[in-house]
C-alpha cells in the first residue's frame, strides 16, 4: 500500500512539474508574456471559436488589451492587476509553442529575415492539407524555382495576354446572372474563376468533364480552417477527403498528358510536364502535383471571398459606387470604340480602383495569420523567441490599427489616395511579404478589376439576403450574399 501512494504521489510531482514547465518554458532570458493553456490543449479552442466582429480577432485584441482581475485575498480584500499583454504574446495551438505578433515592426523583422533567423512554417494540419512537398514548406533553391515557375504563369507579359480572356468570362457569367432570379455571389464568383483558372492551368472544362473537380476543393475549403479532428463526419475530415479526391483527379489528368505526348493545350500543365522531362530536373511528381493543387485553390477562394465583400461595400456605400463608376465610365467615353475590349493601358489607369481593391483587402484580412519558424533564438525588444518556436504574423492587428489607420473599421478607399498601393509595408501586407509576397497578386487585382469594370459599367443591382460575415477564424460567408442584378438602361 505505501509503495501505491508512493507511486501515486510520485506521478503528481511528475505531472506538475510538467505542467509547471508546460506554462512557464525554459530560454535564454524573457519569454513574452501570454497564457499556455492547457497542457497540450494549449488555447486552441478560443482561437478556433468563430466570431462576427471585422474587428482584430477577439482572441488576439482580448490579449493585447489591459484586463483588470480582481483577485479575492482572504475573502475580505481584492488586488488590481494589469495583465496586460501587449502587442507581442505566447500561446500554444494544437499543442505547439507560438509568438503572435501584432507588431508591425516585429512582422517586418519576419518578413526581413525569412531564410536567415526564420523559414516558412504551418502546424502539421496544414502539410497533412495541403501536403508535404508543397510551395509554402519548401525553402531555399526549390522554394526560388517554383516560384520562377508560377511567374511564368502569373507574370505580366503572360497576364496582358490573360485580359481578354478574363473580360470575356466575366462578361458572360454576369450576363447569365443577369437572366436568374437571384445569384449568391460568393458561390458565383468562386465558381467563375476556378473555371478561369482551371483552364489556364489543366486546360479543364467542366462542361465536358467526366468528373467535378471543383466539388472536392468546395469539400477541402470547408474544413480548412477547423479544429484538427480526423473522424468521419468532422469538416477536417471532409477537408482531408476532399484533398484526397481532387489529388487524384490531377494525378490522373497529368497521366492522361502524358500518354498523348504530342498533343499541346499550350497551358501551365504543358510547361509542367516539360520541366519534369527535363534531364537533371530538381522538378518531381510529387511537387508539380501539389503546386498545382494550391495554384488551383488560391487562385479562386481567396479572390470570390475579396470580391463577395467589395460588392457588399458598394452596396452599403453609394458614393464610393458613385465615384467606381465614374472612372470606369471614363473609360468607357474616351476610347474610340467603346464596345472594344480592355486594354492593359486602360487596366493600369484605374487608380481608384486599385485604392478600393486595397481597401477591400485591408477590411477583409481573408488570412488571419501568416506562420514563421524561428531557426534559432532571437532576441528582439527585451524578449525571447526560442528557437524552434512558431511565430504567427496578424495582419487583422495590422490593418486596424488606429495609429495607422484613422477609423480603422470605415470603408474609406480614398484613404489610400497619393501613397503607396502595390507590394507590401509594415502596415500592409494583405498578400503577405518578403520574399514570399504573393505570386498571385497581379493576377487577384486583374480579375477584380476586371470583374467590377463589367459589373459597373452595365449592371446594376439590389442585396436581397445575407451578406453577414463569420470569421472561424478564416473569413466567410454562412448565408451567403444573394444579389438581384440587372442589367443597366444605356442612358443610365
Amino acid at each position: 500500500m505505501l509503495m501505491l501512494w508512493t507511486g501515486a504521489l510520485v506521478l503528481i510531482i511528475c505531472i506538475a512539474h510538467w505542467v509547471y514547465y508546460w506554462r512557464n518554458p525554459r530560454c535564454n532570458g524573457k519569454v513574452p508574456p501570454g497564457s499556455m493553456g492547457f497542457p497540450l490543449l494549449g488555447e486552441t479552442l478560443q482561437f478556433f471559436t468563430p466570431n462576427t466582429t471585422s474587428d482584430i480577432p477577439p482572441f488576439v485584441k482580448e490579449r493585447m488589451k489591459s484586463i483588470l482581475l480582481v483577485l479575492r485575498f482572504f475573502l475580505t480584500c481584492s488586488l488590481l492587476l494589469d495583465c496586460r499583454y501587449g502587442p507581442i504574446f505566447k500561446t500554444s495551438l494544437v499543442a505547439l509553442p507560438v509568438i503572435v505578433s501584432a507588431d508591425p515592426n516585429l512582422n517586418h523583422f519576419v518578413f526581413l529575415q525569412e531564410g536567415l533567423l526564420f523559414q516558412s512554417w504551418y502546424p502539421d494540419m496544414f502539410t497533412e492539407i495541403f501536403g508535404r512537398q508543397n510551395v509554402g514548406w519548401l525553402h531555399g533553391f526549390m522554394y526560388k524555382y517554383l516560384k520562377n515557375m508560377v511567374l511564368h504563369l502569373f507574370g505580366p507579359e503572360n497576364l496582358k495576354k490573360m485580359l481578354p480572356a478574363v473580360e470575356e468570362t466575366a462578361c458572360r457569367r454576369l450576363q447569365r446572372w443577369s437572366n436568374q432570379e437571384t445569384v449568391e455571389l460568393k458561390e458565383a464568383t468562386a465558381g467563375m474563376i476556378f473555371d478561369l483558372t482551371a483552364k489556364k492551368l489543366i486546360s479543364y472544362d467542366q462542361d465536358n468533364a467526366s468528373q467535378n473537380l471543383r466539388e472536392n476543393f468546395v469539400a477541402f475549403i470547408q474544413g480548412l480552417i477547423s479544429f484538427p479532428l480526423d473522424i468521419p463526419g468532422t469538416a477536417y475530415h471532409k477537408c482531408l477527403e476532399g484533398r484526397k479526391n481532387a489529388m487524384k483527379m490531377l494525378k490522373n489528368l497529368l497521366n492522361q498528358r502524358r500518354a498523348m505526348p504530342g498533343k499541346s493545350r499550350s497551358d501551365f500543365f504543358d510547361y509542367v510536364l516539360e520541366e519534369l522531362g527535363k534531364e537533371g530536373t530538381i522538378l518531381t511528381e510529387a511537387i508539380a502535383l501539389d503546386l498545382m493543387f494550391v495554384l488551383l485553390f488560391a487562385s479562386f477562394e481567396t479572390t470570390s471571398l475579396a470580391l463577395t465583400l467589395a460588392v457588399k461595400f458598394l452596396s452599403d456605400d453609394p458614393s464610393v459606387l458613385k465615384k467606381l463608376r465614374a472612372e470606369h465610365d471614363a473609360v468607357l467615353r474616351n476610347r474610340e470604340n467603346a464596345d472594344s475590349g480592355l486594354t492593359w493601358k486602360e487596366y493600369k489607369s484605374m487608380t481608384y480602383t486599385f485604392q478600393f481593391i486595397n481597401e477591400t483587402v485591408r477590411l477583409a484580412n481573408i488570412v488571419p495569420g501568416i506562420f514563421r519558424k524561428a531557426l534559432r533564438e532571437i532576441q528582439f525588444k527585451g524578449y525571447t523567441i526560442p528557437g524552434g518556436w512558431a511565430v504567427m504574423v496578424c495582419p487583422p492587428a495590422v490593418h486596424l490599427n488606429p495609429a495607422k489607420y484613422q477609423d480603422p473599421l470605415t470603408f474609406n478607399p480614398s484613404r489610400w489616395e497619393g501613397g503607396e498601393i502595390n507590394g507590401a509595408s509594415k502596415n500592409f501586407m494583405a498578400f503577405g511579404g518578403g520574399m514570399r509576397f504573393c505570386v498571385g497578386t497581379d493576377f487577384t487585382k486583374v480579375q477584380m478589376a476586371v470583374f467590377l469594370h463589367c459589373l459597373v459599367t452595365k449592371y446594376r443591382w439590389e442585396p436581397i439576403k445575407g451578406g453577414n460575415m463569420l470569421r472561424t477564424p478564416g473569413l466567410q460567408f454562412p448565408d451567403g450574399f444573394h444579389v438581384r442584378l440587372m442589367e443597366k438602361n444605356r442612358m443610365e
